[in-house]
């Protein structure tokens, strides 16, 4: 289990950092971001798939067409999520992106009751409650209904629950490469249309920026594969808390680094959104101990 943190702290301690990695992409749009990312991690993926003889088990993959097309979904929701965070750290809301990342588990165990027809524990419902009066909070005190928070745990969200339904037919750089590869002819377009207008930054800008750009599909994919390799050797519980250091990370950038505004009642919202994951982690912990005091023979 002992590798199996390492994997996952440092997946989630990478995507935490985004914020940082982003930054140095300006003056890049979001748009041209998004898609050089979408272009550069299917290329990545490619050399990956070379390298590891992962090609017969993607075609084996696309053969499959159900599981293709729920894969293309997965993809254009992602393309959501990527879009709405760089634009959240471009404009000053990596606070709030970061909420949206503490609301998650929420979200997906809304998404269990509402679509998979789960019931929650009374612990859970408590957390749910909790967090919906967070986000009153955020909404009436601050000023504004938190979207982008919502935007991101929603989408993440889903394309969990999508690739929850593939999980044990799909792996991680096969996944990658074929919700890319749904992704790549609009993203191309897009990067196209922005040469065509002069607003295409790679290369014009400096030997950093450039650079930078050119590592987003390693930035993209790595994360994701030390995650796959924390998913097979870690139990629910131990991923499931290690998902916090993400956005405890995020928090801490746009607070300290990009010195985000904080009056008291995001302080409020925060804090009542830390309380429900406190809850609901500690109602895992406790199910988990149930299960397995039930699997022991008597």
């Amino acid at each position: 289990m002992g590798r199996g943190l390492l994997f996952g702290i440092a997946a989630y301690t990478l995507w935490g950092v985004l914020p940082l990695f982003f930054l140095l992409l300006r003056p890049a749009t979001a748009v041209e971001i998004v898609a050089w990312r979408i272009v550069l991690s299917l290329i990545f993926c490619v050399l990956l798939l070379t390298v590891t003889r992962g090609w017969p088990a993607l075609i084996a993959i696309l053969r499959d067409r159900r599981t293709t097309l729920i894969l293309g979904a997965a993809g254009a929701l992602i393309l959501v999520n990527w879009l709405v965070y760089v634009y959240a750290t471009f404009s000053g809301h990596v606070v709030e992106a970061a909420l949206g990342y503490f609301a998650l588990p929420i979200v997906t165990a809304l998404l269990g009751v509402f679509v998979l027809r789960e019931r929650l524990r009374v612990l859970q419902w408590v957390a749910i409650g909790i967090t919906a009066v967070a986000v009153l909070v955020l909404a009436l005190n601050y000023g504004q209904f938190p979207f982008i928070a919502l935007a991101l745990a929603i989408s993440f969200g889903f394309y969990s629950l999508l690739k929850r339904q593939v999980g044990n037919r799909v792996d991680a750089i096969s996944g990658l490469s074929i919700e890319t590869a749904w992704l790549t002819v609009p993203a191309t377009v897009a990067l196209v249309v922005l040469g065509a207008s002069g607003v295409l930054t790679i290369g014009t800008v400096s030997v950093l920026q450039t650079v930078a750009i050119l590592c987003a599909g390693a930035v993209t994919a790595v994360p994701l594969l030390l995650f796959a390799s924390a998913a097979r050797r870690l139990p629910l519980t131990y991923l499931g808390l290690t998902q916090y250091l993400a956005p405890i990370l995020q928090f801490v950038i746009g607070v300290f680094v990009l010195r985000e505004s904080m009056p008291a009642a995001r302080w409020w919202g925060f804090g009542l959104v830390w309380i429900a994951v406190i809850i609901l982690s500690i109602d895992m912990f406790r199910a988990q101990r149930a299960t397995r005091s039930e699997a022991v023979p008597r």
